[in-house]
């Protein structure tokens, strides 16, 4: 008999220990996953930090460019219905993140936005009194470092996806991440040739 209590006692600690050891690796595997989670949702701000940098210098580049170029009024509209659209998808929260249409939302709003702000860099090039122009030349140097930020920010952005999806699509992560409701994110996708930060120099 006390052989058989002492079999059943070591039955229950192996017993006990797996589930302990399962509860632990399970904990650790969640844990991970909300940390990453994070992660993304940081490199995701940072992103819109620089966006919204950009968005802030547009108005005062636009006025130092009408000074110079006041009937270039189809540039104008075009660049400020652009900002606006642009303004209306800068949100940060999990609505853009993890949904695929408000993210494509944004970056499409955002690449027009980019193109919008190349056309008048064009436009510019044709004046050669705005271009000696000291506050110009200021906001065309804010610019550029804007410019070279977003492509920065877009690339550990996409790091952080990366690592957040290799990690919850191995196995058996993934039937953890299934359970909990961890689902990939998507790439920041650039519109093609956006690749680039925009010309604005006019040396």
């Amino acid at each position: 008999m006390n052989k058989k209590i002492k079999v059943g006692w070591i039955i229950l600690a192996v017993i006990a220990v797996l589930i302990l050891m399962g509860f632990s690796s399970f904990k650790g595997t969640y844990n991970k996953m909300v940390t990453l989670d994070e992660s993304v949702t940081a490199s995701w701000s940072q992103v819109e930090n620089v966006y919204q940098r950009r968005m802030d210098l547009i108005p005062n580049l636009v006025n130092t460019v009408k000074g110079y170029a006041s009937h270039e009024q189809e540039t104008f509209a075009l660049i400020t219905e652009a900002r606006s659209k642009a303004g209306g998808t800068l949100q940060v929260s999990d609505e853009v993140l993890n949904n695929p249409e408000s993210f494509q939302r944004f970056q499409q709003a955002q690449s027009e936005l980019g193109s919008a702000l190349q056309r008048l860099m064009v436009v510019s090039e044709n004046y050669p009194e705005l271009k000696a122009d000291q506050n110009f030349l200021a906001l065309q140097d804010q610019l550029e470092g804007t410019e070279n930020r977003i492509a920065v920010e877009r690339k550990r952005f996409n790091e952080s996806v990366q690592s957040f999806n290799m990690y919850i699509r191995q196995f058996p992560r993934i039937m953890i991440a299934n359970l909990m409701g961890f689902d990939e994110k998507k790439y920041y996708q650039s519109a093609l040739g956006a690749d680039q930060a925009p010309t604005v120099s006019f040396e």
